[in-house]
């Protein structure tokens, strides 16, 4: 028997400030963004929630940076950018996903797949242009 859920007003904060946001942001993010709107929220109250959500497919977990998970409400398949400096994270919606390169794999290996995800690694704009500021004021 599958029970009810009850509406809670810091669940329902919680997904609102998340696909409120294109940031992908950490439960510490979350929930110091929350505390002043809801005093009594706690970190337990975010991460049981993003389980929670995640389990559900409302959200989507884009991996730890920077020592914190992050996560996304658009669950959508899509590509991701990380700023190895910074931890900036970012959509890269127009690169193609293979359709076809779940059921290849899963051929090749013997496997079922039943998703995959696509994260590039580098520096971003700003990060670049600070470490060309720097550069210059050094020499």
């Amino acid at each position: 028997m599958e029970r009810t859920q009850r509406y809670s007003r810091k669940r329902d904060a919680i997904l609102t400030a998340l696909r409120a946001t294109d940031r992908h942001p950490s439960a510490e993010w979350l929930y110091q963004n929350l505390k002043e709107e809801h005093p009594d929220l706690s970190m337990g109250t975010v991460y049981r929630n993003l389980n929670r959500f995640r389990q559900q497919g409302l959200i989507q977990s884009v991996g730890v940076v920077g020592g914190q998970e992050r996560f996304d409400a658009v669950t959508s398949p899509h590509s991701h950018f990380v700023c190895d400096r910074c931890g900036e994270v970012r959509d890269l919606p127009d690169i193609r996903l293979e359709e076809d390169l779940d059921r290849t794999v899963g051929r090749q290996y013997g496997l079922t797949v039943c998703r995959h995800e696509l994260t590039f690694h580098g520096v971003c704009p700003i990060c670049m242009q600070k470490n060309s500021a720097e550069e210059e004021t050094s020499t």
